[in-house]
C-alpha cells in the first residue's frame, strides 16, 4: 500500500485519519493541501476515484459559495487547484483508490485487500 494523506493542518478529520492509520501500523505519507496543495494528475486521479468534483469541495471553507456560480466544472477545478483550501479534507489516496472525508470502513477494505 502506498497512502498519502492529503490534509490541513487545523483539521480534525485529518488528524484522526492519520491516528487511524498510525495505530494499524499502516505507513502513510502526509501531505498539507494548504501549503503544497495537490499536482494535476493527483487531483485527477482522486476525482476519477471519487466520482465527482462536487465531494472534494469543501462547503464550510471560505469562498466555497463562489464556486457554485462557476459555469463550467474545468473553471471549478482550476479553483480548487489554485486554492486547496477550498479542498474537503482529508483526501487519502492509495494508488487509484481515493476516499474524501474519514472513511474507516473504506481503508479497512484496503488493508484485507
Amino acid at each position: 500500500m502506498n497512502i498519502q494523506i492529503f490534509g490541513k493542518s487545523k483539521s480534525f478529520d485529518t488528524k484522526k485519519a492519520e491516528r487511524w492509520f498510525k495505530e494499524r501500523g499502516i505507513k502513510f505519507q502526509s501531505i498539507d493541501l494548504a501549503r503544497y496543495g495537490m499536482s494535476r494528475g493527483e487531483f485527477d486521479s482522486v476525482k476519477r476515484a471519487v466520482g465527482s468534483i462536487e465531494a472534494l469541495i469543501d462547503e464550510k471553507a471560505k469562498g466555497a459559495a463562489a464556486l457554485k456560480y462557476l459555469a463550467y466544472e474545468s473553471d471549478r477545478e482550476e479553483k480548487l487547484l489554485e486554492e486547496p483550501a477550498l479542498l474537503r479534507a482529508p483526501i487519502v489516496r492509495n494508488g487509484k483508490q481515493a476516499t474524501v472525508g474519514y472513511a474507516p470502513d473504506v481503508w479497512e477494505q484496503w488493508t484485507k485487500g
